[in-house]
């Protein structure tokens, strides 16, 4: 529900829209945090201007938030979100001040990021059987690939044919922001691609999209959700199963296996090496594992 005191709001939303070039589901998340901010604001304290919000005003509704036992992580998403909004409002000038100056985010304890062990990734592959038919095809070759390049969900679903680079065998691949980047694949993994794009059924060759339902119709998230969790659950206990998870396993078995934390970076789009360091730590929990089996003073 758009807020007719704060038209700011869907000028910031445009921006992150056409500029920024951000994804729907990372603008719904934006709207979302500042409507319910904004949304305080009109309750408890009668709607006060733009320029006229002070950093109290926002602590009572970070108060307000953790009174609710919302998560320390969720906080902090929304606190990110009205720094992006108050940075934009002093690059277009509507401000001269930001409340968000002496925002202090709640730390979060750090967890690793779980992931599937490589002998059970292995053991899915060899051993659990997918149906014969064009559905187990899929499924099985859209682990094989979300595994295999660690692309996101958003970014496999949306994978078209033409952006699959035989001769030089890699992906091009559109992350986040329109950035495009490039992952190499296997040999092999070309050819199961080339294979499933030239046994499309009749009805899903008119598709651009590389992976499709029997009919054409591109993958949704949903169903992907659910097959990779089916399917996850044969071969692995720990609590999440998701693409995500098949993101971290990408990630983790590649530094276990001595990559270089630039070249995952690179890999897994993103922007800074911050995000990517956390897989060292899975690196460094190995490292201590091994130690102990193998060192008599362990």
């Amino acid at each position: 529900m758009p807020l007719l005191q704060y038209p700011q709001i869907n000028q910031f939303l445009d921006y992150l829209k056409f500029e920024k070039r951000y994804s729907r589901h990372t603008i719904i998340s934006y709207q979302n945090d500042l409507e319910q901010f904004f949304q305080y604001l009109i309750s408890q304290f009668e709607a006060p201007e733009l320029a006229a919000i002070s950093s109290s005003m926002v602590r009572s509704w970070l108060a307000e938030l953790k009174e609710e036992e919302i998560s320390s992580k969720s906080i902090n998403r929304k606190i990110s979100s009205l720094k992006s909004f108050y940075k934009y409002q002093l690059k277009t000038g509507a401000l001269i001040k930001s409340p968000m100056g002496i925002i202090i985010a709640p730390k979060i304890s750090k967890r690793l990021p779980q992931f599937v062990e490589q002998i059970d990734m292995d053991h899915l592959f060899q051993h659990m059987p997918f149906s014969d038919d064009w559905k187990g095809r899929t499924e099985r070759l859209v682990i094989l690939l979300f595994y295999s390049t660690g692309m996101r969900l958003s970014e496999l679903i949306q994978l078209k044919e033409s952006q699959l680079d035989a001769s030089h065998k890699q992906i091009k691949v559109l992350g986040k922001g329109n950035k495009e980047r490039i992952i190499p694949i296997s040999q092999d993994l070309l050819e199961q691609l080339q294979k499933y794009i030239s046994d499309k059924p009749i009805n899903a060759k008119v598709s651009d999209f590389l992976f499709v339902t029997e009919i054409g119709k591109s993958l949704q998230s949903r169903s992907v959700y659910g097959f990779i969790k089916s399917k996850l659950s044969e071969v692995t206990t720990i609590k999440k199963k998701s693409p995500h998870i098949l993101r971290h396993s990408f990630a983790t078995h590649l530094m276990n296996n001595g990559a270089d934390l630039n070249a995952v970076k690179e890999l897994l789009g993103h922007s800074s090496l911050a995000a990517t360091q956390v897989y060292t730590h899975n690196t460094i929990e190995k490292l201590k594992d091994v130690f102990k089996k193998a060192h008599p003073k362990a």
